[in-house]
């Protein structure tokens, strides 16, 4: 039995998300999620199989949840799901630990074959998702995932943008004020900004949060 777990922001998402697996034999939802914050958590709890995770979520990101449940529960595979088609999410997905990535138009004919591809440790792109991949490489448009800021320092970036105050980000990320500060001031120092508003429209170009 491939156990479960679902996060995405969206109620009415994750029903449909649970109406699909519950129709499979093999597999069983153990744990849902709002964020990635609640995700980790989860998975932390119930020990899924494998996670899937919406790309864009309140609080902590699909991506930067990928990357803590790797590092926390390496036993816990990650599929990410997500409305973008951008290539640079899939590398960043790549990039982040998950095994696989399913775009949410093609869930419904897309993510019960991902689901078991990734429970049986092999990795899952949604074909629409390797067409566009190989189309801005043939254009010579080939995505540049760098960033200049650390996983640590863009989860910040994201809680700030989202409106979080100093004390209420570190209990999110579980540091210190002190800390929290630090990166704040390291971020501004490395992207030349200033303030909360030019670390909003930053995060909203990346794609931390929606505008």
């Amino acid at each position: 039995m491939i156990r479960v777990l679902i996060a995405d922001d969206h109620g009415i998402v994750r029903s449909g998300l649970r109406m699909l697996i519950d129709r499979q034999l093999d597999m069983e939802v153990v744990a849902e999620a709002t964020d990635g914050v609640g995700a980790l958590e989860s998975t932390q709890l119930a020990h899924p199989d494998v996670a899937v995770l919406d790309v864009s979520m309140p609080r902590m990101t699909g991506l930067q949840a990928a990357r803590e449940i790797r590092a926390h529960a390496p036993d816990t595979r990650v599929l990410l799901l997500s409305m973008h088609d951008d290539a640079h999410y899939f590398l960043e997905g790549l990039d982040a630990g998950a095994a696989g990535y399913v775009l949410k138009r093609a869930a419904d004919t897309d993510l019960i074959e991902a689901l078991r591809a990734v429970a049986a440790g092999r990795t899952f792109l949604s074909s629409e998702a390797q067409r566009q991949l190989m189309e801005q490489w043939l254009e010579g448009e080939g995505p540049d995932v760098k960033d200049p800021l650390t996983p640590r320092e863009r989860e910040v970036v994201k809680l700030i943008a989202e409106a979080y105050t100093n004390r209420q980000i570190a209990e999110t990320l579980k540091v210190s004020e002190k800390t929290v500060e630090s990166h704040r001031a390291n971020v501004l120092s490395k992207l030349g900004m200033r303030d909360r508003v030019e670390l909003a429209r930053y995060a909203i170009r990346q794609g931390l949060v929606e505008p």
